[in-house]
């Protein structure tokens, strides 16, 4: 009796382990924002979701022409149980001779094969 409720107790973790996602939403708007920041596709098509991958050149290539671009204070936040991200900070590129500054905002992310994905801007 006993090794047969270890085995029900070691499968039930198991199914929980398998069911639940192996990243957080956070990160994955943190990462992705760094990977567009670094003009990183291969990163981008990574954490992009299924419905997005047909903006994959836009989004890899959106400071394609502008230097020094980086991001400052960047904090990520899920909100509440939703499927959306709100992101603090800002995204800087010189263009020519003047910084342009980009505020983050709130992102959509859903869950795909056990792994959340950026999936654009929230209220899009």
């Amino acid at each position: 009796m006993k090794k047969i409720i270890i085995l029900l107790t070691l499968l039930m973790l198991l199914v929980a382990a398998c069911s639940s996602s192996t990243s957080d939403p956070a990160q994955t708007v943190e990462k992705y924002m760094q990977a567009k920041a670094d003009a990183d596709a291969d990163t981008i098509s990574q954490l992009l979701c299924s419905e997005m991958e047909n903006v994959l050149e836009r989004e890899s290539r959106t400071f394609e022409s502008v230097t020094g671009v980086h991001i400052e204070g960047m904090d990520c936040q899920q909100v509440g149980d939703s499927q959306v991200v709100s992101c603090e900070g800002t995204i800087i590129a010189t263009y020519g001779t003047e910084d342009t500054e980009f505020p983050l905002a709130a992102y959509r992310v859903v869950e795909e094969d056990g792994e959340w994905k950026w999936c654009g801007e929230a209220g899009r």
